[in-house]
This record gives C-alpha cells, structure tokens and sequence, in this order.
C-alpha cells in the first residue's frame, strides 16, 4: 500500500493550546503548565472549519444536542485559560453552522458563582450549545471539588441537559464523601480502594509513565503484531491541534498533516514519505524495528500496553533526529519529569 487515505471526520476536537493550569497523570497529550501559550489562529481556524462545513455531523438526538464522540468540541489544554478566544471560535462555528458545539473543562476557573454564571451565559449567546465537565481522582489532585459542583449546578440551569459530566460516578462519589477541597490520588484511594476500577483509563500518554505501576507490564515482542491502522483511519473524534496537526483519535504526537492544505482529506497520506506512519499501519514490529536503527533499547520493565510501547519509541526517535515530519510537535516528546504514582499492587 503506497497511500493511506483518510476519511471526513464527523465529529472533531480543536485544541485551543496544549498549555494547561493542571499536570494530570493521566493526560494523553502530555498538558501542563509548562506548555508554552501558543494559542491556536482565529483565521486559520475559520479556514478549516469553512472546509469542514456540512461535514461534522451533530447529535442524533438534535443539531443543539451534544455527545462525546459526536459535533464539534474545544479542548486543549484547558480553554478557559483563553476564555476570548474560546468566545470567538465558538463564534465562527456557529456562524458556520457546525453542529453540536461543546468545550471541556477541569473547572478551574469556576471560583465564585457569578463569574461561573457570566462566562457561561456569555457562551451560550455566542452560540455553544453545552459543555463537558472532566470529574476524576487525577483532576481531584489539584483543583477544588467545590468548583466542580459549581460548575455542575450553574451549567444545568444554563444548558439544561447539554451538560455531561464525565465521569459521573466520580462526580456522586465525590459528594457522598463530602469533599469540598482538592485530594491527593493517595488519600483518596484510602477513602475508596476500589476505585481505579471504574475509572475510564486510556493506558497512553502520561499515563504510560506516570500510572504504569497500576498495570501488568509486558515485554515489546507481545505488541508486535498489533497494527494502528483503525486509530489512525477512524472518522470519529479526532483532533486538530494549535498547531494544525490532524491528530488521529488520542494518538498525541502523531500528525497525519496540517489541516490546512484541504487536499490531504483528499489524496491520502504518502506512506513512502511518511515511514513512522507506513510502520504503525502495518505492525508494530516495524516500528520498533525503526526504533533500533537509531539505538533505542526495550524497556526492562515492560509495557502496559501497544500505545506504550508506540510512545515510548517515538520518544526516543526524536530525540535522536528530526526527520520525521510526522512525529509533531517536538514539544510533546520533551517531557522529562514524569510524577509516579506510588502504589503497591499485590
């Protein structure tokens, strides 16, 4: 196969930044505080979304209905950071009449009810039709319980049933056990042991490193005949990054090209010119296979899971070379300080 062609998403997310007020353990894009700015452009923006006009397809339950996987959402990072910027995006997506318009949220910035109630009523009149409030024990770790009910309560008497909270459970959990301030992993997990259980854990990104005592770990030669063509072909949820990476469901670092030149949608992707790409179609033995010609070495300790081994590959990749354009940004792969979670599994 010399080309990938790659499918009209129907449903998109829009990073905003990659910057982020949080460090989540369990971040598949490898957010923080760290991150430079670098907000995404207005004008580059409408471009896109102007391609993509009729294309992304809303809630089966109504065009003002909003789902996870289903219109248009802004992410990041964290979007109220830039909250003019989120106003005007979420402008231009209602002029263009792009279905089913949410942003995500860690609730940081819901400090008192009145500021809490302007920013949304201010976005609602622009055009967004819900939001989706991000409830677990990693977002618990740093920002207040508190703010996340605010947000909650003030969110539902402005957009109604457009409001998901993600993860429920989490959310009653919370109230029933009275939390009102951040918690540290640790000393939630000592109130209610088996929650981990339950939560919704993408074994990838951060959480490769900073989770992966949680896990079985496994050598390299166990995911070799895994093949990343369904993640990297999917029409659903992907995203496009500040950086105007067409970014392939939750696969962080990886660009399938710049959503700026509309021909990509259209002509496919040159396997040839784009070897990590043509490596991960195929299986991951060729991945890894690219991996050793630069001197990567296996892990002693072993991987949690396909996405693992494929991270921590690419990591070392490029800080080895930079000649493949696929692997973007740079930044992402840059992170060196990964917080562990200490916790003995028998």
């Amino acid at each position: 196969m010399k080309k990938l062609y790659i499918p009209q998403p129907v449903s998109l997310g829009i990073f905003l930044s990659y910057k982020c007020n949080c460090k989540c353990k369990h971040c598949m894009y490898f957010c923080s505080p760290g991150w430079d700015e670098d907000w995404i452009s207005l004008e580059d923006t409408k471009k896109v979304l102007k391609h993509l006009e009729g294309k992304i397809q809303g809630s089966p339950f109504g065009r003002d209905k909003i789902g996870i996987n289903t219109g248009l959402h802004f992410t990041g990072g964290e979007p109220f950071l830039n909250f003019e910027l989120l106003t005007e995006l979420t402008k231009i997506a209602h002029k263009l009449e792009i279905p089913s318009k949410f942003v995500e949220t860690n609730c940081f910035w819901c400090t008192d009810d009145n500021v809490t109630k302007e920013k949304l009523i201010e976005l609602k009149k622009a055009g967004l039709d819900g939001i989706l409030i991000s409830v677990n024990p990693f977002i618990l770790e740093q920002i207040p319980f508190e703010r996340t009910e605010r947000a909650v309560e003030i969110s539902k008497g402005i957009f109604g049933a457009n409001v998901i909270i993600y993860q429920e459970l989490f959310y009653n959990q919370f109230k029933d056990l009275k939390i009102k301030k951040s918690m540290k992993l640790e000393e939630f997990l000592s109130k209610a042991p088996d929650s981990l259980l339950y939560v919704e854990l993408l074994p990838m990104g951060r959480a490769s490193y900073a989770l992966s005592d949680i896990y079985w770990r496994y050598p390299a030669e166990r995911y070799f005949k895994y093949s990343c063509r369904t993640e990297l072909t999917r029409n659903w949820h992907n995203h496009i990054d500040n950086y105007f990476n067409y970014i392939p469901g939750y696969c962080g670092g990886i660009s399938l090209g710049d959503v700026r030149n509309q021909s990509l949608l259209m002509e496919g992707i040159n396997l040839e010119e784009n070897p990590i790409i043509n490596a991960l179609v195929n299986n991951l033995q060729k991945l890894y296979e690219i991996g050793i010609e630069f001197g990567y070495k296996e892990l002693k300790g072993g991987y949690i899971s396909k996405c693992h081994l494929c991270l921590d590959i690419r990591k070392h990749i490029v800080k080895q070379t930079d000649e493949f354009k696929e692997l973007k940004p740079k930044e992402f792969y840059l992170e060196e300080k990964i917080d562990r979670l200490n916790i003995k599994v028998e």
